[in-house]
């Protein structure tokens, strides 16, 4: 799948939704770096995507920059708030807990 989402961004396809599955892909592969790219360009064009904030979190996390996937949630938290997506501002909640806790 990640390879014809590739093909589609290569033929100049750039959206969210492409972004969002591009760095889901890559996170399921667990390449933190590339899902991050990808969900990074995905939240800058659309600020609201609150699973891609949820998704990008994970990838810092996954890269061991906990600044980086603090900030992702916090930011994520917002943006569902605004959007009034209650489940993933619990779940970006509960992720900042438990990265709050001290080892």
């Amino acid at each position: 799948m990640r390879e014809s989402l590739e093909k589609m961004l290569a033929k100049g396809v750039d959206n969210p939704l492409l972004r969002f599955g591009l760095g889901k892909a890559w996170l399921d592969e667990g390449n933190g770096a590339e899902a991050a790219l990808h969900l990074a360009r995905c939240v800058a064009q659309d600020p609201k995507y609150s699973a891609a904030w949820k998704l990008l979190g994970k990838a810092h996390q996954l890269q061991g920059d906990s600044a980086a996937a603090r900030q992702a949630w916090e930011e994520g938290v917002s943006a569902a708030q605004a959007h009034g997506d209650k489940q993933a501002e619990k779940e970006m909640t509960v992720f900042l807990k438990k990265l709050n806790k001290p080892l």
